[in-house]
C-alpha cells in the first residue's frame, strides 16, 4: 500500500461522508481508515464516530469501533489528502 503524503486545504467535520477515506490518531500515531458511519445526526454532530481502523499498518488488528471526533485528522478527496477541522468538542 502506497501512503500518500500531498496535502491541500481544509474540509468541515461535518461535511464528511460514510465510507470516506480517513487518516486517524487514536491509536498514537496516523493510521488510515474508513468511516462505516456520517458524522451527521439530526440538527448535530456526533463527538464519536464509527470506522474501520486499518492497525495492522502499525503492527496491530484491523478492526471497527468508535473513535472521538478529534481523532479524525484528515480525509482523502479526488486523491489529495485535506486537514479536517470543526470536530465537536
Amino acid at each position: 500500500m502506497q501512503i500518500m503524503t500531498v496535502k491541500a486545504g481544509t474540509i468541515n467535520y461535518g461535511d464528511l461522508k460514510k465510507n470516506d477515506q480517513i487518516r486517524s490518531k487514536q491509536l498514537g500515531q496516523p493510521i488510515d481508515g474508513k468511516l462505516l458511519e456520517s458524522p451527521k445526526q439530526g440538527r448535530g454532530l456526533k463527538k464519536t464516530i464509527l470506522i474501520w481502523s486499518n492497525g495492522s499498518q502499525i503492527g496491530m488488528f484491523d478492526e471497527g469501533g468508535s473513535v472521538w471526533a478529534t481523532d479524525i485528522v484528515e480525509v482523502l478527496r479526488q486523491g489529495t489528502w485535506h486537514r479536517v477541522t470543526g470536530q465537536p468538542a
